[in-house]
């Protein structure tokens, strides 16, 4: 349709982390590789496992570049820790966001039978790709706790603002560009538009179905719409999405777990890796997941 307000639909497409891992893969998709400056977006379950074999989802200790990661939980707890000292028990509702500028290396364990109990572990995980300015900049890990994070309730939408501004309400969330990710439930026939003051957008279906311009999206499924475009979407059924965009940052590329606007600071990130040159955690660094290839 000419006049649809959907540049593109993205289809999560399944990749196995192994172990029984998981996940749907939407971003970094081979029409469309960012959405503003988000470069990947992974959604994680929910998922069950066996109290005894909950290790075994464990994430080994690996390395990231030029990028932000982004860990928010719906269900379970993980264990992060990185290279910085820093561990971390993550929950539900909270928002971490690793900074791995120059280099960074984290492991996400699973070393508590509550990690996939009542429905299971849920996890999206994004990564925010860095301003040219800041790619180089210090390693950092920051927490926010659910309670510290602006909350809006009305008209059948409820809605977390997870990072940035959006719908009047500014996130704590220290960011490296202007963008917005929001959590957001919709009851049936609830409507909410995307935030307009951002150039590029996206929404993403954790779970149910949303109505746009006629057509519906369901689990699994990322709209990103056109610029200047009506965006306004409705809840069919009972719904959980994600919003989210900002301001383009410009080319990059990514391998791997790395990020740059440098083809030869990949490079010379795989040979630093490679080589031991980025630390692994203190707390754990008796395993580490080798350079692919």
């Amino acid at each position: 349709m000419t006049d649809s307000p959907i540049e593109l639909v993205i289809a999560a497409r399944h990749a196995d982390l192994g172990n029984g891992l998981v996940v749907r893969r939407v971003l970094p998709f081979s029409r469309r590789r960012m959405v503003g400056p988000f470069i990947f977006f992974d959604h994680a379950g929910p998922l069950t496992i066996a109290a005894d074999a909950v290790r075994a989802a464990d994430v080994r200790p690996h390395p990231h570049i030029g990028l932000s990661t982004v860990s928010y939980l719906l269900g379970g707890q993980m264990t992060h820790r990185d290279s910085l000292g820093i561990t971390r028990v993550i929950h539900p509702g909270e928002v971490n966001w690793m900074t791995a500028g120059r280099g960074i290396s984290h492991s996400e364990r699973f070393e508590h039978p509550a990690s996939f109990v009542g429905g299971g572990l849920e996890l999206l995980q994004s990564w925010v790709a860095l301003p040219e300015a800041d790619e180089e900049c210090d390693p950092a890990f920051d927490t926010y706790p659910a309670d510290a994070l602006p909350v809006a309730d009305e008209n059948g939408v409820w809605m977390r603002l997870i990072a940035g501004e959006a719908y009047g309400l500014r996130s704590p969330v220290r960011t490296h560009s202007p963008l917005f990710y929001v959590h957001a439930a919709l009851q049936p026939g609830a409507r909410l538009a995307l935030p307009e003051a951002h150039a590029e957008r996206a929404i993403y279906v954790v779970s149910g179905c949303v109505d746009i311009a006629g057509a519906r999206f369901t689990t699994g499924q990322m709209a990103v719409f056109a610029r200047d475009a009506d965006n306004t979407l409705q809840g069919v059924e009972p719904s959980t999405i994600m919003l989210l965009g900002g301001e383009p940052l410009g080319p990059r590329h990514i391998w791997w777990n790395f990020v740059s606007s440098r083809k030869e600071r990949i490079e010379q990130a795989k040979a630093d890796w490679q080589a031991g040159r980025i630390a692994l955690p203190p707390h754990d660094n008796q395993e580490w997941i080798p350079l692919p290839g």
